[in-house]
Parts: structure tokens; sequence; C-alpha cells
């Protein structure tokens, strides 16, 4: 380790302490040690692979199993215009109109090199993607990143075309975003609500929702072999009263791109994020460059990690219709049913994923 990335994990350890002493929050444990030993490691490598991606990405590169892309000569970079986000242009997130399929075409074929190589993604079950409308469930990770969002939609663009991709429902704050705002909305980005939602089925359209939300996406990184939706229910509810099925999409590896050692809840209450900013968490983590970050993260290079997903076989209900989305009982029952299949498929992932990294 350099004297620079030793600094770095000094830092970090010396900061938790001082909170320690406040009683904010608790000392990393010898495995946090380590964890911040190997973020401040890998920041050079991660530093040196994306400089050697870069002029690959969309130059050259070739789909899997080598087989070349039609007008795709081998050795010569393709004409592949980036989808470069109108900087000023807004959006009306309550609109489903805004969805440009060049748009994604054109991200989808610059960013898959990156994510093939970056991510080493294995994608499965996408046969059992249905026709016609249907709620896929996901587990949230990477906080703000959300690196398997990408890796799933261009699996399923690629295998089944733009038919299969979900309208993502947003936290309504992070899609206004400027920057995040005109990069999103044309990908299929709304604002989210059951009466979004409903739009969007009756349209024929599949939507895209992480009932977790915050306390998923910055859970610690010690439970990243986890599903944590806490108190929601809504997408059972939304299932159930619009008479969808229910596709759980699990990703194992996606959260282990950045290091969470708290997911601050405590902090997001002093602040007042839960009111100001509609977010419960406010994580202590560690990512490349920022190195340790308290409160609202921000987007961070990505550790490289492989990601596994799983499209699961949709989930129906003997019950359904308004009646059933107001029995709380039941709802609570369709809940356990969805997230305990997904955790146990979470589980076998996350070895499937150990195992690779040994081989």
């Amino acid at each position: 380790m350099t004297v620079r990335n030793r600094r770095v994990a000094t830092m970090a350890s010396a900061d938790l302490h001082s909170a320690q002493s406040r009683g904010t929050t608790r000392l990393p444990s010898a495995g946090d040690r380590k964890l911040i030993a190997h973020c401040a490691a890998e920041m050079p490598r991660v530093g040196a692979l994306v400089s050697t991606l870069g002029p690959s990405v969309g130059a050259g590169a070739q789909p899997p199993g080598g087989a070349e892309r039609p007008g795709h000569r081998r050795g010569l970079a393709p004409q592949v215009r980036v989808h470069h986000a109108d900087p000023v242009k807004r959006y009306d997130i309550d609109s489903i109109e805004n969805r440009d399929p060049a748009a994604i075409r054109r991200l989808a074929d610059w960013l898959e090199p990156f994510v093939r190589r970056y991510f080493r993604p294995v994608v499965t079950g996408l046969e059992r993607i249905p026709r016609g409308p249907c709620l896929y469930v996901g587990n949230h990770n990477g906080g703000l990143l959300t690196p398997d969002t990408f890796v799933f939609g261009i699996a399923a663009y690629r295998r089944l075309g733009i038919d299969a991709l979900p309208y993502g429902l947003g936290h309504e704050q992070a899609i206004r975003w400027p920057g995040v705002h005109q990069l999103l909305v044309p990908l299929g980005a709304v604002r989210a609500g059951h009466d979004m939602a409903a739009r969007l089925f009756a349209a024929g359209h599949k939507a895209l929702v992480y009932p977790g939300s915050d306390l998923d996406a910055f859970r610690p990184y010690r439970l990243r072999d986890r599903i944590v939706f806490g108190p929601r229910r809504g997408y059972i509810r939304l299932a159930l009263r619009q008479d969808v099925p229910i596709v759980p999409l699990v990703a194992a590896g996606a959260h282990a791109t950045w290091i969470v050692l708290d997911d601050g809840q405590w902090l997001a209450r002093a602040i007042g994020a839960d009111r100001w900013l509609r977010s419960k968490c406010a994580p202590i983590a560690l990512s490349i460059p920022w190195g340790l970050t308290i409160g609202v993260p921000l987007l961070y290079i990505p550790l490289r990690t492989r990601i596994l997903i799983e499209c699961m076989e949709p989930i129906r209900f003997e019950r359904r219709g308004p009646d059933a989305a107001a029995d709380a009982a039941y709802v609570e029952a369709c809940h356990r049913r969805v997230h305990g299949a997904m955790e146990a498929t979470l589980a076998r992932l996350a070895a499937e994923r150990r195992a690779l990294d040994r081989a």
C-alpha cells in the first residue's frame, strides 16, 4: 500500500474513532479495518483499469463469444454515438412519453463493453419474463450508482428488445437532480406512484421498483447478501390492485462496489434528512475517489466486482383486486412469500459468486 493510501485508511479509522468517542457510531471491527485497507489499496488499480478501458469502450470491443455485430469490423471503432444528456432540458416526470429508444440503444452500445469487462456479469432467467405488463421487484444495491440496474437492462435489451425493459419508478427528488434528470428520464424514469404505475400497466408496459429504497441501497456492507425492505409493502398492494405478476430480480455482488460502514439512520434523523430529502439514511461509507464520506452520498467509481443477477419465476397471487390489497394480513403474507424467495435466491447467488471468484 502506498503512503497516500495508508493515509486514507488511517484517516478513515481516526474519523470513526472520533465519532465513537462522541457516542454516534461504533468503532470499526477487525473486518471493517480490512475493508478500509482494501478500499485504499484498490484506488490505484481501479484507476488504472478505468484508464485502460477508456479507449476500448465503444471502440473495437466485441460482443460475448467473439461474435461481431453487423457492420463491426474487428480492430476498427464502430461509429457509436454516446447518449449525451441535454444539460438544460427539463422533462415532465409524470409523463410516460419521454422514453427514447434511440438513446437507450446508444447507451447500451457504449456501456456494454465496460459493464462486461468490469463487472463480469452473469444474468440468468430472462426467458421467464412474461409478455405484457408486470412489476419487476429488485433488491437495491450500490447507493445512487445501482450498477445492477444497467447490467440487467443491457442483458434484457440485447436478448428480448425494448419491450422487456421496465420504466423505473424513481424517487421524485433523485430524478429531479440536474444531470441525473437529463440522463435517466429519456431512459424511462418516471415519478414513483401507484397512479404512474397504473398508467404504465394500462399501456402494456413493465415497471421496476426497489421496495427497500434507501434502507436497502445504503445497508451496511456486512448485510450485502441480505435484502432489507423494512416496513414497505406498497409494492404488494400495487401488484394486487393492478392484477399484474411480480417478477423478482435478485442481484449478488452489486453492493460490493463500495463499503458502507453504517447506514446512518441516526444521522438522517438528526439532520432532518428524512424530512427534506425523504431519506431515512445518511450513510457512512468508503468509496473511490472520495474516501470516507458521511451523510448524503456522492456518485463514485465502483470497486471492481462480479455481479450475478437472476430473473425469478413470475409470482401471481391467489387473491387479487382492491379487496385483497386492502387486507393487511394478506398483504403481509404475500410480502413474506416474495421476500423469502428473493432472500433464498440471493443466498444461492452469493455462494455461486464466491465459487466463481475462487475458480
